[in-house]
């Protein structure tokens, strides 16, 4: 049995978030809290799998919580919120800084036609975050620092002009990891798609625009690519390019139960720029983008799978390797190198 903490301030949550867990067989409630204060004393005293965090609680908030509990008793944590406001948005991320693992969207009420997509999430996630082995940590660990020992990494070729990216879980702190190392010279533009609930979007792009010196922006349909950007697909549209170098989006129908899908943005780079892309498939829950990063591969494209140890999930990136779709398997520090390299050439 994987053994659960819930900490939240509601009781409402606590009850529903309870009700989740315990509602599949391998889960098991270890015990609730309803500040961070109480969640350091129930870490310590029950020892549980993995902690389902709220943001936004009175005494210590899930941040700060979440601190403490990678500095002293470190444990899988998952935060999760149902807030929009701006402040609370920041705290979420910082606590993915912080150490914890995935940010999930928390459901309000049982009746909410959201509710079991929501639930099924919460479920696949405690599950596969439980499994994550978390370490003691003072300080939230640098770009490069502890990373494995060097070896020849691959080179990105100097043609390429297009990055598409793709990530779901895990994705946030992956590409924070990469963009650090990014210049605004640099010679190509980026594309991501990455899962996460449109509330989340507009403030992670935010966050993220801080931690590079790239452009980063929510894409616009119709705009065009510019070196040095980094170009977000919007929630619920998929994007892909045209030949004249434009952004264009889509409602057509899901790919893989999710749009935008990163299957549909590697076909449609890799169509237009063939040779002159590259696709890189991060850290996620699922199988999307492993086929379209395959048809990268078939066009001339440039391909990367993040490797299972540098992954908090492994599934998309995994997905990919086992159909041979990624030319190289790379740790997330390997994947940094070779873009920032290619990203630092005259």
């Amino acid at each position: 049995m994987i053994k659960v903490l819930i900490v939240d301030d509601s009781a409402v949550a606590r009850e529903l978030l309870s009700r989740i867990v315990e509602s599949d067989p391998d889960l098991e409630v270890a015990g609730v809290a309803k500040d961070g204060a109480e969640a350091l004393e129930a870490v310590a005293a029950e020892k549980p799998d993995i902690v389902l965090m709220d943001v936004n609680m009175p005494v210590m908030d899930g941040l700060e919580a979440t601190r403490r509990i990678m500095e002293t008793n470190p444990v899988p944590v998952v935060i999760q919120s149902a807030t929009y406001i701006p402040e609370e948005l920041k705290k979420t991320f910082h606590a993915l800084e912080a150490g914890a693992l995935a940010v999930l969207e928390k459901p309000r009420w049982a009746d909410h036609p959201d509710f079991a997509h929501l639930a099924a999430d919460i479920i696949e996630t405690t599950k596969l975050m439980s499994e994550i082995k978390v370490f003691k940590r003072t300080a939230r660990r640098e770009p490069g620092e502890g990373a494995p020992a060097k070896r020849e990494i691959p080179s990105l070729p100097g043609e390429v002009r297009v990055i598409a990216i793709g990530t779901s879980t895990g994705g946030p702190i992956a590409l924070q990891t990469i963009f650090a190392r990014l210049t605004k010279d640099i010679p190509y533009s980026i594309l991501v798609v990455q899962h996460i609930w449109e509330g989340y979007l507009e403030e992670m792009v935010e966050w993220l625009g801080r931690s590079t010196g790239a452009q980063v922006h929510l894409a616009e349909d119709g705009g065009r690519l510019s070196p040095g950007h980094i170009y977000f697909a919007p929630a619920g549209r998929h994007t892909g390019v045209d030949r004249g170098g434009r952004i264009v989006f889509s409602d057509d129908p899901p790919e893989n139960g999710v749009r935008p899908s990163a299957s549909y943005l590697f076909r449609s780079v890799a169509e237009v720029f063939g040779p002159r892309a590259a696709g890189v498939l991060l850290t996620g829950m699922g199988k999307d983008g492993a086929d379209g990063l395959k048809v990268m591969k078939e066009k001339g494209s440039f391909t990367v799978a993040q490797d299972k140890d540098s992954s908090i999930v492994h599934g998309m990136p995994g997905e990919a390797i086992k159909i041979g779709a990624a030319m190289h398997v790379l740790s997330l520090y390997e994947i940094v190198d070779t873009l920032a390299v290619a990203g630092s050439r005259k």
